[in-house]
Protein backbone atom coordinates (compact mmCIF):
# COMPACT_ATOMS: atom_id res chain seq x y z
CA UNK A 1 0.00 0.00 0.00
CA UNK A 2 1.12 3.53 -0.67
CA UNK A 3 1.87 5.51 2.47
CA UNK A 4 -0.40 8.48 3.12
CA UNK A 5 2.63 10.79 2.89
CA UNK A 6 3.11 9.75 -0.72
CA UNK A 7 -0.60 10.06 -1.45
CA UNK A 8 -0.39 13.70 -0.40
CA UNK A 9 2.84 14.21 -2.32
CA UNK A 10 1.31 12.59 -5.40
CA UNK A 11 -1.66 14.96 -5.24
CA UNK A 12 0.61 17.96 -4.61
CA UNK A 13 2.67 17.18 -7.71
CA UNK A 14 -0.49 16.84 -9.81
CA UNK A 15 -1.76 20.17 -8.48
CA UNK A 16 1.52 22.00 -9.12
CA UNK A 17 1.76 20.59 -12.65
CA UNK A 18 -1.98 21.05 -13.30
CA UNK A 19 -2.29 17.40 -14.29
CA UNK A 20 -5.60 15.61 -14.31
CA UNK A 21 -6.26 12.84 -11.78
CA UNK A 22 -7.89 9.55 -12.75
CA UNK A 23 -9.06 6.76 -10.47
CA UNK A 24 -9.48 3.07 -11.18
CA UNK A 25 -10.49 0.11 -9.05
CA UNK A 26 -9.62 -3.59 -9.38
CA UNK A 27 -12.53 -5.91 -8.67
CA UNK A 28 -11.62 -8.91 -6.47
CA UNK A 29 -7.95 -7.97 -6.61
CA UNK A 30 -6.67 -10.79 -4.39
CA UNK A 31 -8.26 -13.45 -6.61
CA UNK A 32 -6.07 -12.55 -9.61
CA UNK A 33 -2.71 -13.88 -8.54
CA UNK A 34 -1.19 -17.35 -8.75
CA UNK A 35 0.41 -18.88 -5.66
CA UNK A 36 4.04 -19.93 -5.65
CA UNK A 37 3.78 -21.83 -2.35
CA UNK A 38 1.84 -25.02 -1.74
CA UNK A 39 -1.27 -24.03 0.21
CA UNK A 40 -4.09 -26.40 1.16
CA UNK A 41 -7.55 -25.74 2.54
CA UNK A 42 -10.44 -27.72 3.90
CA UNK A 43 -13.45 -27.97 1.55
CA UNK A 44 -16.14 -25.40 2.37
CA UNK A 45 -19.22 -26.55 4.32
CA UNK A 46 -21.90 -28.11 2.12
CA UNK A 47 -19.49 -29.11 -0.65
CA UNK A 48 -19.75 -32.78 -1.61
CA UNK A 49 -16.24 -34.24 -1.52
CA UNK A 50 -14.46 -37.53 -0.72
CA UNK A 51 -13.64 -37.98 2.98
CA UNK A 52 -10.19 -37.03 4.27
CA UNK A 53 -9.49 -34.90 1.21
CA UNK A 54 -8.38 -31.26 1.05
CA UNK A 55 -7.99 -28.71 -1.76
CA UNK A 56 -4.74 -27.35 -3.07
CA UNK A 57 -5.03 -23.69 -3.99
CA UNK A 58 -3.65 -22.52 -7.31
CA UNK A 59 -4.79 -18.95 -6.72
CA UNK A 60 -5.03 -16.77 -3.66
CA UNK A 61 -8.15 -16.20 -1.58
CA UNK A 62 -9.14 -13.29 0.61
CA UNK A 63 -7.89 -13.86 4.15
CA UNK A 64 -4.85 -15.80 2.99
CA UNK A 65 -1.68 -14.26 4.40
CA UNK A 66 0.15 -14.73 1.09
CA UNK A 67 -2.59 -12.92 -0.87
CA UNK A 68 -1.42 -9.28 -0.52
CA UNK A 69 2.17 -10.11 -1.48
CA UNK A 70 1.08 -12.27 -4.40
CA UNK A 71 -1.29 -9.56 -5.69
CA UNK A 72 1.38 -6.87 -5.55
CA UNK A 73 3.86 -9.13 -7.36
CA UNK A 74 1.26 -9.83 -10.06
CA UNK A 75 0.41 -6.16 -10.48
CA UNK A 76 4.07 -5.05 -10.56
CA UNK A 77 4.93 -7.68 -13.19
CA UNK A 78 1.95 -6.65 -15.30
CA UNK A 79 2.90 -2.96 -15.24
CA UNK A 80 6.50 -3.76 -16.13
CA UNK A 81 5.21 -5.11 -19.46
CA UNK A 82 4.29 -1.55 -20.45
CA UNK A 83 7.61 -0.14 -19.17
CA UNK A 84 6.59 1.09 -15.74
CA UNK A 85 9.15 0.97 -12.95
CA UNK A 86 8.61 1.07 -9.20
CA UNK A 87 9.84 4.14 -7.33
CA UNK A 88 12.80 3.57 -4.97
CA UNK A 89 11.03 5.82 -2.44
CA UNK A 90 7.71 3.93 -2.34
CA UNK A 91 7.25 0.61 -4.13
CA UNK A 92 3.52 1.31 -4.61
CA UNK A 93 4.38 4.29 -6.84
CA UNK A 94 4.99 3.38 -10.49
CA UNK A 95 6.45 5.71 -13.11
CA UNK A 96 6.94 5.69 -16.85
CA UNK A 97 8.73 8.36 -18.84
CA UNK A 98 8.69 8.56 -22.64
CA UNK A 99 9.25 11.18 -25.30
CA UNK A 100 5.58 12.08 -24.96
CA UNK A 101 5.76 12.79 -21.21
CA UNK A 102 5.35 11.05 -17.88
CA UNK A 103 2.67 8.82 -16.38
CA UNK A 104 2.50 8.19 -12.62
CA UNK A 105 0.39 5.49 -10.96
CA UNK A 106 -0.12 5.12 -7.22
CA UNK A 107 -1.56 1.87 -5.88
CA UNK A 108 -3.35 1.32 -2.58
CA UNK A 109 -4.36 -2.36 -2.43
CA UNK A 110 -7.05 -2.38 -5.15
CA UNK A 111 -7.48 1.38 -5.65
CA UNK A 112 -5.21 3.41 -7.88
CA UNK A 113 -4.70 7.01 -8.95
CA UNK A 114 -3.17 7.86 -12.32
CA UNK A 115 -1.81 11.23 -13.40
CA UNK A 116 0.77 12.72 -15.76
CA UNK A 117 1.22 14.97 -18.77
CA UNK A 118 0.96 12.18 -21.36
CA UNK A 119 -2.80 12.00 -21.92
CA UNK A 120 -2.56 9.37 -24.66
CA UNK A 121 -0.25 7.30 -22.43
CA UNK A 122 -2.75 7.46 -19.57
CA UNK A 123 -5.52 6.30 -21.88
CA UNK A 124 -3.35 3.45 -23.14
CA UNK A 125 -2.46 2.32 -19.62
CA UNK A 126 -6.11 2.33 -18.56
CA UNK A 127 -7.06 0.24 -21.59
CA UNK A 128 -4.17 -2.15 -20.93
CA UNK A 129 -5.14 -2.67 -17.28
CA UNK A 130 -8.76 -3.24 -18.23
CA UNK A 131 -7.65 -6.10 -20.48
CA UNK A 132 -5.46 -7.63 -17.76
CA UNK A 133 -7.83 -7.36 -14.79
CA UNK A 134 -11.50 -6.90 -14.05
CA UNK A 135 -11.32 -3.13 -13.65
CA UNK A 136 -13.73 -0.30 -13.00
CA UNK A 137 -12.90 3.17 -14.28
CA UNK A 138 -14.13 5.64 -11.65
CA UNK A 139 -13.34 8.69 -13.78
CA UNK A 140 -11.85 11.86 -12.28
CA UNK A 141 -10.61 11.44 -8.72
CA UNK A 142 -13.21 12.52 -6.17
CA UNK A 143 -12.88 10.20 -3.14
CA UNK A 144 -9.85 8.20 -2.06
CA UNK A 145 -9.05 6.55 1.30
CA UNK A 146 -11.54 8.72 3.15
CA UNK A 147 -10.23 11.87 1.45
CA UNK A 148 -12.70 13.96 -0.50
CA UNK A 149 -10.92 15.51 -3.48
CA UNK A 150 -12.17 18.62 -5.24
CA UNK A 151 -10.18 19.64 -8.32
CA UNK A 152 -10.30 22.89 -10.24
CA UNK A 153 -8.03 24.37 -12.88
CA UNK A 154 -5.20 25.35 -10.54
CA UNK A 155 -5.95 23.86 -7.12
CA UNK A 156 -6.79 20.52 -5.49
CA UNK A 157 -8.70 20.73 -2.20
CA UNK A 158 -8.77 17.87 0.31
CA UNK A 159 -11.29 17.38 3.09
CA UNK A 160 -12.56 14.59 5.32
CA UNK A 161 -16.10 15.79 5.99
CA UNK A 162 -17.74 12.37 5.69
CA UNK A 163 -14.93 10.71 7.64
CA UNK A 164 -15.28 13.22 10.49
CA UNK A 165 -19.07 12.96 10.45
CA UNK A 166 -18.90 9.16 10.65
CA UNK A 167 -16.44 9.43 13.54
CA UNK A 168 -18.81 11.71 15.47
CA UNK A 169 -21.67 9.29 14.85
CA UNK A 170 -19.55 6.37 16.06
CA UNK A 171 -18.78 8.17 19.32
CA UNK A 172 -22.34 9.45 19.85
CA UNK A 173 -21.23 13.09 19.64
CA UNK A 174 -23.19 14.15 16.56
CA UNK A 175 -25.47 16.49 18.55
CA UNK A 176 -22.82 18.01 20.80
CA UNK A 177 -21.92 21.69 20.76
CA UNK A 178 -18.89 22.76 18.75
CA UNK A 179 -15.74 23.50 20.74
CA UNK A 180 -12.88 25.20 18.92
CA UNK A 181 -10.25 24.19 21.48
CA UNK A 182 -10.98 20.73 22.92
CA UNK A 183 -8.03 20.82 25.36
CA UNK A 184 -6.89 23.33 27.95
CA UNK A 185 -3.62 25.11 27.26
CA UNK A 186 -0.57 23.34 28.75
CA UNK A 187 -2.69 20.46 30.04
CA UNK A 188 -0.83 17.50 31.54
CA UNK A 189 -2.24 14.00 31.85
CA UNK A 190 -1.16 11.56 34.55
CA UNK A 191 -1.59 7.80 34.19
CA UNK A 192 -3.34 7.44 37.55
CA UNK A 193 -5.85 10.29 37.04
CA UNK A 194 -9.52 9.62 36.36
CA UNK A 195 -11.50 6.42 36.15
CA UNK A 196 -10.23 3.48 34.02
CA UNK A 197 -12.08 3.14 30.73
CA UNK A 198 -14.59 0.36 30.31
CA UNK A 199 -13.41 -0.28 26.75
CA UNK A 200 -9.72 0.62 26.18
CA UNK A 201 -9.83 -0.90 22.69
CA UNK A 202 -12.49 1.56 21.57
CA UNK A 203 -10.38 4.44 22.91
CA UNK A 204 -7.36 3.26 20.92
CA UNK A 205 -9.50 2.95 17.79
CA UNK A 206 -10.77 6.50 18.21
CA UNK A 207 -7.25 7.85 18.74
CA UNK A 208 -6.15 6.07 15.57
CA UNK A 209 -9.10 7.57 13.68
CA UNK A 210 -8.18 11.04 14.94
CA UNK A 211 -4.58 10.55 13.84
CA UNK A 212 -5.84 9.87 10.31
CA UNK A 213 -8.03 12.98 10.52
CA UNK A 214 -4.88 15.10 10.91
CA UNK A 215 -4.17 14.43 7.22
CA UNK A 216 -6.46 17.36 6.41
CA UNK A 217 -6.76 18.87 9.90
CA UNK A 218 -3.18 19.44 11.13
CA UNK A 219 -4.57 21.97 13.64
CA UNK A 220 -5.71 19.08 15.89
CA UNK A 221 -2.33 17.34 15.80
CA UNK A 222 -1.21 18.56 19.24
CA UNK A 223 -4.44 17.54 20.98
CA UNK A 224 -4.39 14.14 19.26
CA UNK A 225 -0.77 13.70 20.33
CA UNK A 226 -1.73 14.25 23.97
CA UNK A 227 -4.70 11.86 23.98
CA UNK A 228 -2.46 9.32 22.26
Amino acid sequence: MARITYVRTFLAIAASKRWGLHQMYVKNAFLNEDLEEEVYMKPPPGYDHPPNKVFRLHRALYGLKQAPRAWFAKFSTTLSKVHFSSSPHDTALFLRKTDHGAVLLLLYVDDMIITGDDSSGIKTVKQFLTKQFDMKDLGPLSYFLGLEVLSSEDVISLSQVKYASDLLTKTGLSDCKVESTPLETNVRFVLTDGTPLLDPTLYRQLVGSLIYLTVTRPNIAYAVHLVG
